[in-house]
């Protein structure tokens, strides 16, 4: 089997470093391209060292100067590419044949489209890019022939027991519904009021699983989860009332495909990203990703709750935008970036966050989708009306 060419974009954040720690077990089987980060430059530097990249990415068109001399001090022989343009040029390479799509947000739509239309295999673990752009993302990977292959737990548990014929249509495939697991985030079971003076530490301290603060913050909203549903639709070819979402605090089943003989297939396993991601990328074999093997006997128990949307307003809010269609999934998405960071900052309160959201679908007028320029312009509209709400608040 030849060596394959990967291409990580995020590669500094906490799926990055999963990535690269799942690579370096098989170096006869990947080799990295590139690797890119936005900002942390020292890390980058060493991650390319340690792994032999061909390209050191910086988004930040600025620090490319001071990633060439933290380079420098390594005496890593990668090449610096600077810019946003330079993650979009890297992932048309031919040497690239595999993307691992992890830039947290919007700001990773444009390289990760790139990779689709450039006929790679996408690893898809930037789920905003499916929420704000899916029908795009499904017609270009049909034109271009391209393989996408869900990273995240959830939807890679889904892709994991799904029928091989299930983009044919659900029914047809024998499928009853979706059943997307949520683990409650570090405030399951609490009640609305109590939720009011919630700080970012304690919104970013997950039970179950070490991710990044924004991702942290959407989980403990239960917007993740949101997000989520909406990518589903777009993943599997799926309609909102083919979808469910039950909460399982303790996150060893992350996900099932109801059939309508009434069996219910789960994939299970402890929760540790580096299984979904060596999934994703010896599909359709198996490697070692070095995790555990599950121990039922350990677990002792498992536990299933309907979500508390009472409490956790932002999973209703989203299955409305899917209803909705349109751009409401790329206000939604642009509306809780916003959001989440101005929580972050203390600038609102955290039970503010699906309010403002509300009220950004509220305030921004309903449009198509009809191609990348209208995607990025209602995004950018979107930004700014919630960024105005914030500021009334």
């Amino acid at each position: 089997m030849s060596s394959e060419g990967i291409t990580v974009l995020g590669s500094t954040g906490s799926i990055g470093e999963s990535t690269l720690d799942v690579l370096a077990r098989h170096p006869d089987r990947y080799h990295v391209v590139a690797l890119s980060a936005h900002a942390n430059i020292n890390r980058l530097a060493e991650q390319c060292q340690q792994h032999q990249a061909r390209y050191a990415v910086i988004s930040d068109e600025n620090r490319g100067t001071a990633l060439q001399s933290a380079l420098d001090q390594l005496n890593c022989k990668s090449e610096v590419l600077a810019g946003k343009d330079a993650l979009s040029a890297v992932v048309r390479m031919d040497e690239t044949d595999v993307v691992m799509a992890a830039i947290v947000g919007a700001a990773g739509l444009e390289p990760t489209l790139q990779a689709v239309q450039n006929g790679k295999r996408l690893l898809l673990a930037n789920k905003e890019s499916m929420v704000i752009a899916g029908e795009l993302f499904r017609k270009s990977a049909s034109e271009h022939s391209a393989t996408i292959i869900p990273v995240d737990s959830e939807h890679n548990a889904l892709f994991q027991v799904l029928p091989e014929n299930f983009d044919d249509g659900l029914v047809s495939a024998g499928v009853e519904r979706l059943i997307l697991t949520a683990s409650g985030g570090p405030f399951l079971n609490r009640s609305r009021a109590s939720l009011r003076n919630i700080t970012p530490a304690q919104a970013c301290n997950h039970p179950n699983w070490d991710m990044g603060r924004k991702i942290s913050v959407d989980s403990a909203t239960l917007m993740n989860k949101g997000l989520e549903v909406i990518e589903a639709r777009w993943l599997f070819n799926a309609r909102p009332d083919q979808i469910e979402v039950i909460v399982h605090p303790q996150s060893i089943v992350h996900s099932m495909v109801a059939y309508c003989d009434g069996s219910v297939l789960a994939q299970m396993g402890v929760p540790d990203m580096r299984t979904p991601i060596a999934y994703a990328l010896a599909w359709p074999e198996r490697i070692d990703s070095g995790v555990k093997c599950l121990n039922l006997t350990e677990v002792h128990r498992l536990e299933f709750y309907p979500p508390d949307l009472e409490s956790f307003p932002g999973l209703g809010l989203a299955f409305q935008v899917l209803e909705a269609g349109g751009n409401a999934p790329v206000i939604f998405n642009a509306a809780n970036e916003i959001a989440v960071k101005a929580f972050l900052q203390e600038r609102i309160d955290f039970l503010q966050i699906p309010s403002v959201v509300s009220a950004a679908l509220d305030v921004c007028e309903a449009g198509k989708i009809d191609g990348l320029d209208t995607v990025l312009e209602f995004d950018r509209l979107a930004r700014a009306a919630t960024s105005n709400i914030i500021h009334s608040i």
